[in-house]
């Protein structure tokens, strides 16, 4: 084993289990498997990761990216799949995107609005997750309407129909999922903003040895089609990899 990749496996698995944080609150990335395990793109990375590294990886799963940036603090995990952030880059370091998804809305059939811009107007009330990609996006960009923060993704939108909300942001898939199961409610074409998610690794391990690998891992997985292939194997539209 070369001095760098012990340097790598040193600052990641220390103890030979590789600590990752999988978020379930964004189905494109994560799901629950058959047998309880994590599944889906970020999963399959995390234990292709591990077996590079010759080590086992040990999940902790959270329901929202919000409470995986909040575990840094608690040394929760070494490895984590987020959306790139500028509130989050302050203690993240954050690799090449592998998958980039659009964030919309999700509106009532009969709302007047035809295009996500038409969202920020005075009296506009937005149901979002807190902590989510889209809500750090939205809390800069949004000039006029406001935001009403629900504990996950999926809460977000069961606030906006039971307080009945002008919207609820999220992720383009599960909110025309939604759309698709519930009458009455559409999803806005257009995005408001495109979402790069990344890997992702805290600050306080991020060396450039760390960095290189990491990077170099991922870039591996794209070229090898590993991305696609995942997202495709767990019923996600394989065109949202990144290049």
């Amino acid at each position: 084993m070369n001095d760098e990749k012990s340097a790598v496996i040193e600052s990641l698995a220390p103890h030979g289990r590789l600590r990752v944080a999988i978020n379930y609150g964004n189905i494109v990335l994560a799901q629950r498997g058959e047998d309880g395990e994590p599944a889906g793109v970020s999963a399959v990375l995390a234990r292709a990761l591990a077996a590079e590294l010759g080590v086992e990886p040990e999940f902790t799963t959270f329901d929202g990216a919000g409470d995986v940036f909040a575990a840094i603090d608690d040394d929760a995990w070494r490895i984590g799949f987020l959306a790139r952030d500028p509130v989050r880059a302050e203690k993240i370091h954050f690799t090449a995107p592998y998958v980039i998804i659009e964030g919309t809305y999700l509106v009532p059939e009969t709302a007047p609005f035809q295009a996500v811009e038409e969202l920020d107007q005075d009296g506009i009330r937005i149901a979002v997750g807190k902590g989510a990609a889209y809500d750090l996006y939205l809390t800069r960009a949004l000039k006029h309407a406001s935001l009403v923060r629900a504990a996950t993704s999926a809460a977000a939108i069961e606030l906006f129909v039971e307080s009945q909300l002008d919207a609820a942001a999220g992720v383009r898939q599960p909110l025309a999922a939604y759309a698709a199961s519930n009458p009455g409610y559409r999803v806005l074409p257009g995005r408001f903003t495109a979402i790069e998610q990344c890997m992702a690794v805290p600050k306080a391990q991020a060396s450039d040895a760390v960095i290189r690998y990491v990077e170099d891992f991922l870039a591996r997985m794209k070229q090898q089609g590993v991305v696609k292939h995942a997202l495709a194997e767990s019923g996600q539209d394989e065109t949202q990899a990144a290049d």
